[in-house]
C-alpha cells in the first residue's frame, strides 16, 4: 500500500537548547554518558547519537565545557579541522560525573521527548483524523470474501477511531479483518524514541511494534519543512499491537528495569496513533469484564493513567483504535455498562454456501489444488449435513491443506477426489467418545 505522510505534521527540530523543554542537567548527563559509552569525540557523531541538531548539541557541549566536564582535544582552526568538528574528551571530573550519572540511570543515546511535547504531536497525527474510504477498505481486504454489508459497518467504525467489538463463531476471519483494517491505514506517523516525565525515561520506540518507514519516505517528509523533523522521533507506519490469550492486566502497566533504572512503555502506549487488537477475548486468564474495565477511562476520555515506581500517577494520551475480537456472544462476557462503552459492535458470521464455494475456489487456485465438481458435491451433500451445514471461512484452507499433505505423502497429483475429501474431513473434527483410561 502506498504510504502517505501529507496529512501528518512533522515535529519541528529544536533550534536552541531552550526548545528542548528538558532539564539542562539531564541533557548534559545524557551527553556525558553517551560520550563515555560510545567513545566518540566529534560533535557531528555525538549529535547523531543523541538525535539532536549539531547547533543544539554544541550548546550542551559548551555548557559541559564551562563546568569543566569536557575539554577540547585540538585548537580552533587547526589544519584540516573545522570548528564544529573539533574533537572533545571527558575530563577527569567529566568521567566521574558520567559514572555517577550512569549509576543513577544507565540510559544514554537519543535525547527523550518531554511528555507534554509528545501530547501535542499526538494531536497532530491523531488516528481520529483519518478518514478511511470504502475503496481503501476494500483494497486492504481484497483477498477476503466478505458479506456485502460488512464494509458498510466497518467503514464508519474505523474512521471514527473509536472502539470496535467483533464477535461471532470461530474461524470466520475476525483476525484477518483486523489485519485488513491495519493495512487500510497507509500513512506514517512519528514515534518518539523515548519519553521523559518527571525526570524519568520511558523507552517508547520498539522495533517489534513499530515498522520504520523506508528511507525515501523519510527524506520526502523531511524536505517539506525548512528544517528537518525532530530526529528524536522515528517515522513509522501506524503501529499495530496484537495480543491474544496471553494478555494480562500487568502488561498494560509501565515496566521498570531496576538495573537500567528506566521504564519500558506498556503495549497500549506503544500503539498510540495506531491499532490495539485484543484477539480471542475470553481466553485470557483474567475475565473479559475485568480487562474491559481497565479500558473504560481511556476509551471515554482519550487518556490513560500510568504509575511510576514511586506510586506517582500521571496521564498519557490514549489515541488508539481498540479492536476486541471474541468467539463468545457479548452478553455472555460483558455487562451492559461495559458494552455501552464499546462504540461499535459488529457480528462476523460464517459465509453462506455461495461465498464458501468462492473461498474454496480461491484457496484451491492459490495452492494449486485442481477442483473437481463431483468431489465438491460429495463434500456439500454428505459431510456438511453432519454439522448442520454451518460453513466457516477457515474450513476450505484446512481441507485443502489436508488434501495436499495426503497427496505429498502418497505421491498423488494435486486433484480433489471424494476419497481425499473424506480423509481430510476426518481430521477437521474430533468425535465425542469416552476414552478408556
Amino acid at each position: 500500500m502506498n504510504m502517505q505522510t501529507s496529512a501528518v505534521l512533522a515535529p519541528p527540530a529544536p533550534r536552541r537548547i531552550e526548545d528542548m523543554n528538558l532539564s539542562p542537567v539531564m541533557m548534559r548527563d545524557i551527553v556525558l554518558k553517551t560520550l563515555f559509552r560510545k567513545n566518540t569525540n566529534k560533535v557531528t557523531h555525538l549529535a547523531a547519537a543523541v538525535c539532536l541538531p549539531v547547533p543544539v548539541c554544541q550548546e550542551i557541549i559548551d555548557m559541559a565545557r564551562a563546568q569543566g566536564l569536557l575539554e577540547a582535544m585540538g585548537t580552533l582552526g587547526a589544519a584540516g579541522q573545522v570548528a564544529n568538528e573539533m574533537p572533545y574528551q571527558l575530563t577527569d571530573s567529566g568521567k566521574a560525573r558520567a559514572l555517577d550519572a550512569l549509576a543513577q540511570s544507565e540510559y544514554f543515546g537519543p535525547m527523550p521527548v518531554p511528555l507534554d511535547d509528545y501530547r501535542e504531536q499526538v494531536k497532530r497525527q491523531s488516528i481520529r483524523n483519518i478518514q478511511i474510504t470504502r475503496e481503501q477498505l476494500l483494497q486492504a481486504m481484497g483477498h477476503l470474501i466478505l458479506p456485502e454489508d460488512l464494509i458498510s459497518n466497518l467503514g464508519p467504525a474505523v474512521s471514527s477511531g473509536r472502539s470496535i467489538l467483533m464477535y461471532g463463531p470461530p474461524g470466520n476471519g475476525k483476525s484477518s479483518i483486523s489485519n485488513g483494517i491495519r493495512d487500510a491505514m497507509g500513512d506514517l506517523i512519528y514515534v518518539p524514541r523515548a519519553l521523559e516525565y518527571s525526570g524519568q525515561i520511558i523507552a517508547m520506540y520498539d522495533p517489534i511494534v513499530h515498522t520504520k518507514a523506508p528511507a525515501d519516505a523519510e527524506d520526502t517528509t523531511s524536505l517539506r519543512r525548512t528544517t528537518r523533523f525532530d530526529r528524536r522521533y522515528v517515522l513509522c507506519k501506524r503501529p499495530t499491537v496484537i495480543t491474544g490469550g496471553e494478555l494480562s492486566l500487568n502488561m498494560l502497566d509501565l515496566v521498570y528495569n531496576p538495573t537500567a533504572r528506566t521504564y519500558q512503555a506498556p503495549l497500549q502506549l506503544k500503539s498510540t496513533g495506531g491499532i490495539f487488537i485484543v484477539d480471542d477475548l475470553g481466553r485470557q486468564a483474567e475475565p473479559p469484564q475485568k480487562l474491559v474495565n481497565r479500558w473504560i477511562v481511556p476509551l471515554e476520555e482519550a487518556k490513560d493513567i500510568l504509575a511510576l515506581q514511586s506510586g506517582e500517577k500521571f496521564e498519557v494520551p490514549f489515541d488508539t483504535l481498540v479492536i476486541f475480537s471474541t468467539n463468545f456472544h457479548p452478553n455472555e462476557i460483558f455487562d451492559q455498562a461495559a458494552l455501552r462503552r464499546i462504540f461499535f459492535k459488529i457480528k462476523i458470521d460464517g459465509p453462506n454456501q455461495e461465498n464458501y464455494l468462492k473461498i474454496f475456489a480461491l484457496v484451491a487456485r492459490k495452492k494449486k489444488m485442481q477442483l473437481d465438481e463431483a468431489s465438491l458435491v460429495h463434500l456439500l451433500k454428505n459431510h456438511y449435513p453432519e454439522i448442520g451445514s454451518i460453513y466457516a471461512n477457515y474450513q476450505p484452507v484446512f481441507l485443502i491443506d489436508q488434501m495436499i499433505a495426503i497427496c505429498d505423502f502418497e505421491g498423488l497429483p494435486y486433484k480433489m477426489t471424494p476419497e481425499l475429501i473424506d480423509r481430510a474431513w476426518a481430521n477437521m473434527f474430533v468425535k465425542d467418545e469416552t476414552i478408556v483410561k
